[in-house]
Protein backbone atom coordinates (compact mmCIF):
# COMPACT_ATOMS: atom_id res chain seq x y z
CA UNK A 1 0.00 0.00 0.00
CA UNK A 2 1.46 3.17 -1.35
CA UNK A 3 -0.21 5.22 1.33
CA UNK A 4 -0.05 4.32 5.55
CA UNK A 5 -2.23 6.55 7.20
CA UNK A 6 -1.43 7.75 10.85
CA UNK A 7 -4.76 5.51 12.17
CA UNK A 8 -2.77 2.69 10.48
CA UNK A 9 0.03 2.83 12.33
CA UNK A 10 1.08 0.02 14.76
CA UNK A 11 1.64 1.15 17.86
CA UNK A 12 4.52 -1.35 19.94
CA UNK A 13 5.96 -0.74 23.46
CA UNK A 14 9.21 -1.72 24.80
CA UNK A 15 11.77 -0.68 27.37
CA UNK A 16 9.31 2.38 28.23
CA UNK A 17 9.53 3.79 24.55
CA UNK A 18 6.66 4.13 22.41
CA UNK A 19 7.54 2.94 18.82
CA UNK A 20 4.86 3.55 16.29
CA UNK A 21 5.50 1.98 13.01
CA UNK A 22 4.62 3.32 9.68
CA UNK A 23 6.59 1.65 6.90
CA UNK A 24 7.15 -2.61 6.82
CA UNK A 25 7.06 -5.30 5.10
CA UNK A 26 3.46 -5.37 6.53
CA UNK A 27 2.67 -2.32 5.08
CA UNK A 28 3.99 -2.70 1.36
CA UNK A 29 7.89 -1.21 1.77
CA UNK A 30 10.19 -3.85 0.27
CA UNK A 31 13.77 -2.59 1.39
CA UNK A 32 13.13 0.28 4.30
CA UNK A 33 11.55 0.26 7.51
CA UNK A 34 10.60 3.78 9.47
CA UNK A 35 9.06 4.48 12.68
CA UNK A 36 8.65 7.42 15.44
CA UNK A 37 9.69 6.64 18.64
CA UNK A 38 8.15 8.23 21.52
CA UNK A 39 10.03 8.58 24.68
CA UNK A 40 8.69 10.19 27.67
CA UNK A 41 10.73 12.51 30.10
CA UNK A 42 13.26 10.58 32.19
CA UNK A 43 13.58 7.72 30.35
CA UNK A 44 16.85 6.07 30.61
CA UNK A 45 18.41 4.33 27.89
CA UNK A 46 18.83 0.72 27.27
CA UNK A 47 22.00 -0.12 25.12
CA UNK A 48 21.90 -2.35 22.07
CA UNK A 49 24.11 -3.39 19.00
CA UNK A 50 22.62 -2.76 15.82
CA UNK A 51 22.81 -4.97 12.42
CA UNK A 52 21.56 -2.32 9.75
CA UNK A 53 22.48 1.09 9.28
CA UNK A 54 19.76 3.61 11.03
CA UNK A 55 19.49 7.37 10.53
CA UNK A 56 17.63 9.26 13.60
CA UNK A 57 15.60 12.86 13.14
CA UNK A 58 14.53 14.14 16.42
CA UNK A 59 11.31 15.79 15.57
CA UNK A 60 10.79 17.16 18.84
CA UNK A 61 12.46 17.47 22.43
CA UNK A 62 16.05 16.54 23.08
CA UNK A 63 17.62 13.73 23.71
CA UNK A 64 21.25 12.11 25.14
CA UNK A 65 22.02 9.63 22.27
CA UNK A 66 25.35 7.64 23.23
CA UNK A 67 26.78 5.69 20.39
CA UNK A 68 29.94 3.94 21.00
CA UNK A 69 30.74 5.24 24.10
CA UNK A 70 30.57 8.80 23.27
CA UNK A 71 27.38 11.23 24.46
CA UNK A 72 26.29 13.37 21.83
CA UNK A 73 22.87 16.02 23.04
CA UNK A 74 20.27 16.08 20.43
CA UNK A 75 17.87 18.65 20.08
CA UNK A 76 15.44 19.09 17.69
CA UNK A 77 16.01 18.99 14.24
CA UNK A 78 19.47 17.34 14.93
CA UNK A 79 19.59 14.28 12.93
CA UNK A 80 22.32 11.24 13.85
CA UNK A 81 23.70 8.64 11.47
CA UNK A 82 24.19 5.20 13.29
CA UNK A 83 26.38 2.59 11.45
CA UNK A 84 25.66 -1.34 11.23
CA UNK A 85 27.70 -2.81 14.45
CA UNK A 86 27.56 0.33 16.67
CA UNK A 87 26.40 -0.06 20.32
CA UNK A 88 23.29 2.86 20.66
CA UNK A 89 21.66 3.97 23.90
CA UNK A 90 18.87 6.76 23.79
CA UNK A 91 17.87 8.57 26.68
CA UNK A 92 15.65 11.26 28.03
CA UNK A 93 16.98 13.32 30.78
CA UNK A 94 14.07 16.44 30.21
CA UNK A 95 10.89 17.06 31.91
CA UNK A 96 9.32 16.93 28.84
CA UNK A 97 8.55 13.86 25.95
CA UNK A 98 10.71 13.89 22.87
CA UNK A 99 9.56 11.99 19.41
CA UNK A 100 12.12 10.57 16.92
CA UNK A 101 11.65 9.76 13.15
CA UNK A 102 14.23 6.68 12.86
CA UNK A 103 14.52 4.98 9.31
CA UNK A 104 16.68 1.83 8.57
CA UNK A 105 16.68 -1.73 6.17
CA UNK A 106 13.98 -4.28 6.76
CA UNK A 107 15.76 -6.85 8.89
CA UNK A 108 17.37 -4.96 11.69
CA UNK A 109 17.90 -6.48 14.48
CA UNK A 110 19.71 -5.11 17.90
CA UNK A 111 21.37 -7.13 20.41
CA UNK A 112 21.43 -6.33 24.27
CA UNK A 113 24.57 -6.19 25.88
CA UNK A 114 23.44 -9.27 27.78
CA UNK A 115 23.39 -11.12 24.58
CA UNK A 116 19.54 -11.22 23.86
CA UNK A 117 18.84 -10.90 20.47
CA UNK A 118 15.86 -8.89 19.35
CA UNK A 119 14.12 -8.73 16.10
CA UNK A 120 11.98 -5.42 16.50
CA UNK A 121 8.60 -6.15 14.80
CA UNK A 122 8.32 -2.61 13.81
CA UNK A 123 11.78 -2.74 11.85
CA UNK A 124 10.80 -5.40 9.36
Amino acid sequence: MPVVRASEAVVHDMHGVRFVSYATTDSGSKELAAWRGEIPAGTKATPHTVTREEILHLLSGSLRLTLDGTAHALTAGDTAIVNAGSELALENPADSPASVWVTTSVGLEATLRDGTRIAPPWAG
